[in-house]
């Protein structure tokens, strides 16, 4: 893949290159093209159909898990996210050590891997909050939960300027990546002011389906706010907010 560097930058297709845009600048690639006929049934392309049809298996699982944490992606993620989590989600599916190349699934493999994963990289959660936490998952009784001890958020909570307050915010689910299935609960903090005062105790907590038999996902959150006038208002649209997968139970 080139980078343009001339005075004009072209988007759009000329003869068998390719002119486009991205975050990075404009790049331009060149066509290549495939007889269908041999993609399909060639023994040569036998690998690249395998990969094909895991890659689209990972393709579909991202966006099935994008659903399910919509809510709370919105608050904080970054313009890469999807490609970063289906690249990811392709690791989980190489770990199935059950079925063949190119049948292997998530289900099979290890989703656990996605643990840890921030949804906004330019702001992790990781490096925003440093209060220590216990995550909670019960499958049993459909219980999940986040618990946080007293903190003083200005000696545990990276704030951009102008925060005035802040608010942390979990999601579980339980999602069946074969059937598409999915059920979430979200629960969130009251706003809490950036000062030097103990906070209280802390709990997001969350109820899903008891005996649950799909792989059930935990995030954890946080936004920050600045009041005025009584009123709270996301700091700069939400762009230095951060959440994570904090805990992940497979099968």
């Amino acid at each position: 893949m080139a980078r343009q560097s001339g005075i004009i930058p072209i988007a759009g297709t000329i003869g068998n290159f390719t002119f486009y845009k991205t975050t990075d600048g404009f790049l331009v690639k060149e066509k290549t093209v495939i007889d269908p006929d041999k993609l399909a049934n060639s023994p040569n392309y036998q690998r690249t159909r395998e990969n094909n049809q895991e890659f689209g298996r990972a393709g579909k699982a991202t966006k099935l898990l994008r659903t399910a944490f919509n809510n709370s992606i919105k608050k904080a993620s970054d313009n890469r996210m999807t490609s970063r989590l289906t690249s990811d989600m392709l690791k989980v599916i190489k770990l199935d050590s059950t079925n063949a190349r190119g049948q292997r699934n998530v289900i099979d493999g290890e989703l656990e891997l996605l643990q840890g994963f921030e949804c906004n990289k330019k702001v992790s959660l990781g490096k925003s909050f440093f209060a220590p936490y216990t995550t909670e998952i019960d499958r049993a009784a459909g219980a999940l939960a986040i618990n946080i001890p007293p903190f003083i958020p200005a000696n545990m909570v990276v704030v951009p300027a102008g925060t005035s307050h802040f608010r942390l915010f979990s999601q579980a689910a339980a999602i069946n990546f074969e059937t598409e299935v999915f059920e979430t609960s979200q629960s969130e903090s009251i706003y809490l002011p950036y000062n030097s005062s103990l906070t209280a105790l802390i709990s997001l907590s969350h109820t899903l389906t008891p005996a649950n038999s799909n792989p059930l996902l935990l995030s954890l959150g946080i936004e920050y706010m600045q009041e005025v006038n009584g009123t709270q208002y996301p700091l700069k649209n939400g762009t230095f907010n951060a959440m994570a997968l904090v805990k992940i139970q497979g099968l």
